[in-house]
């Protein structure tokens, strides 16, 4: 753990400028990881800065130039701290990320939004989907915090939404950003162990972000992800345990001409390993990510045999 002391400093920083310059220097000597919501020094700076003096991020760099008072400076200074020593994401320092343009409440009961999926999303998941064919029911499986629901029920405003996670503390957070949005008609949270919450129920899209991360990868997650609930990523040794049982049931739970989007991250290379014979449509993202296919019913249940003897010999 990096230990400061950044006290001594507030009598030569006055400007808003100095203070994103002095943060964006200690990130980088600090070697901090970005990847929640920023991805270098300069943008963690800004997203911190701004927050602690009540200011939108997106401003006029005039401003910039106005000093601050000796409560702003202090404010901003435990920021800023708190951010190096405890390697902290700036997520669950300001407890806010966005998602797809959205706002949303976070903290460390949830992951923080970032799915490449968000893209997919802002397209209406075409060319299976559009504004003017939406799914009208869709599931949301694992969702967090519910900013995938979310996203999607704006998306697709006459579409009846399910949000399932097995953890409570999860849905308390996706209850807070489902009210938070005015879709407490529109959004359900549903505790569900996988589909075992929806026995019966069918749905003309599944959407999951489900935990993917394989055990190499979980020995080697920088500190900050190790704020995140340690249940919301790793699956397993092959990251693979969730999303077996997924594609085993995920036939059952689709209409006709249903589609199964899920995100597997770096275990698409396990993913291809275990299903050799299934033809997985890849996804591709103009705004980064990847590991993430798409299914349809019909393709889910011409492979339903290899689905369940892969689930069964887990």
């Amino acid at each position: 753990m990096n230990e400061v002391d950044f006290s001594p400093i507030k009598d030569e920083l006055f400007t808003i400028g100095d203070y994103l310059r002095f943060a964006t220097s200690e990130f980088n000597q600090a070697e901090i990881f970005f990847g929640h919501g920023t991805n270098n020094a300069w943008h963690e700076a800004i997203t911190l800065v701004m927050f602690a003096l009540n200011l939108p991020v997106e401003l006029n760099e005039q401003v910039f130039n106005c000093r601050l008072t000796s409560t702003e400076k202090s404010a901003v200074l435990a920021l800023i701290e708190r951010r190096i020593v405890e390697q902290l994401p700036a997520a669950y320092l300001t407890n806010h990320a966005q998602f797809v343009g959205l706002p949303f409440y976070v903290d460390e009961r949830v992951l923080v939004p970032r799915s490449p999926i968000g893209e997919l999303i802002e397209q209406h998941f075409s060319p299976n989907f559009s504004p003017e064919n939406p799914p009208k029911r869709i599931l949301d499986l694992c969702t967090g915090s519910g900013c995938i629901a979310i996203a999607c029920a704006v998306a697709f405003p006459e579409s009846e939404v399910d949000a399932l996670d097995l953890s409570i503390d999860a849905l308390n957070v996706a209850q807070i950003n489902i009210e938070n949005h005015g879709l407490t008609e529109q959004v359900i949270p549903i505790q569900s162990d996988v589909f075992s919450g929806v026995e019966g129920l069918s749905y003309d899209l599944i959407v999951t972000n489900p935990p993917y991360v394989d055990q190499e990868d979980v020995d080697a997650l920088p500190q900050e992800y190790l704020h995140e609930p340690e249940m919301g990523l790793g699956s397993g040794v092959d990251g693979l345990d969730i999303v077996r049982e997924i594609l085993a049931q995920a036939a059952s739970h689709l209409n006709e001409n249903g589609v199964l989007i899920c995100e597997v991250g770096n275990s698409q290379i396990h993913v291809e390993h275990v299903y050799p014979q299934v033809p997985f449509t890849w996804l591709t993202f103009k705004n980064g990510g990847h590991g993430v296919f798409m299914l349809t019913k019909e393709q889910l249940t011409s492979h339903q045999n290899s689905f369940t003897q892969a689930f069964e010999q887990k």
